[in-house]
């Protein structure tokens, strides 16, 4: 295996999905990761089909600390020497005022959105310092730089992303390894049907009135920060369609 290899956690649908099929659009070899094994599967036989790149699916939750680190101890030698690692898997649950908040909604939240991140790199981290090289690039959103109503847990695991990218950014410092903070704004996926768990309506009323961003969109942009020049790292980049400004102004007569 001579093709560069990305490692995308959260790949079978949304942006981890977009993400896979650039790379590999682009000849890198592509481990994907995610929860839904059929879902995983079917994307691994298109990659490898359409591209004619090597493909390696992982099932797993990166929620759970012992089946990340056990998945890791199984990935075959010609996979270790991984680029880019695209921390992208995470979510939203509930839109409720902190007091009406649902705890397990919390629990999952975090677990996902801070832990599964923290877990992953953990695993990676390794094979990137050894060969003082690499690219890591998390997946945080405006959500984490401005607080909104009810948004509350989200938002805080959010700047938690933040947070980290810059702390990984000064602790991987010397040994060569890039590291990008990716924020986008409204994207139309699956993230807004997972919110209001399986509301189609209400993840519907989300986009009306504008055009959002898409998932290929926050694909072309993880794809451009990493493929800069060796010297080169965005290390913190806000992505909104033009329809906004910010987490609280939106307008909605753009079409």
């Amino acid at each position: 295996m001579i093709n560069p290899i990305v490692f995308i956690t959260g790949a079978s649908s949304g942006f981890g999905k977009a993400i896979a099929e650039k790379f590999a659009a682009a000849k890198y070899s592509c481990i994907i990761t995610g929860r839904r094994e059929v879902q995983l599967k079917k994307l691994a036989q298109e990659l490898e089909q359409k591209y004619q790149v090597s493909v390696l699916p992982l099932v797993f939750d990166v929620q759970h600390r012992e089946e990340v680190f056990e998945i890791f101890k199984q990935i075959p030698t010609l996979w270790q020497d991984i680029v880019v690692l695209v921390n992208n898997a995470g979510l939203s649950l509930g839109r409720d005022s902190l007091e009406k908040g649902s705890v397990d909604d919390w629990d999952t939240m975090i677990d996902t959105n801070i832990k599964g991140l923290l877990y992953v790199s953990k695993a990676v981290i390794p094979y990137m310092t050894q060969r003082r090289q690499g690219h890591i690039i998390n997946i945080g959103s405006i959500a984490g730089k401005e607080v909104y109503q009810n948004g509350n847990v989200y938002c805080a695991t959010k700047a938690a992303v933040d947070a980290l990218s810059a702390s990984m950014r000064i602790d991987l410092l010397s040994y060569g390894i890039k590291v990008t903070a990716i924020h986008p704004g409204a994207a139309e996926t699956e993230f807004s049907l997972v919110r209001f768990k399986g509301n189609v309506e209400a993840a519907q009323q989300v986009y009306q009135g504008y055009t959002p961003l898409s998932a290929q969109d926050i694909a072309d942009v993880v794809y451009y920060c990493a493929t800069l020049p060796p010297h080169v790292c965005i290390n913190d980049l806000v992505v909104t369609c033009t329809a906004q400004a910010s987490p609280h102004y939106l307008h909605r007569n753009i079409l």
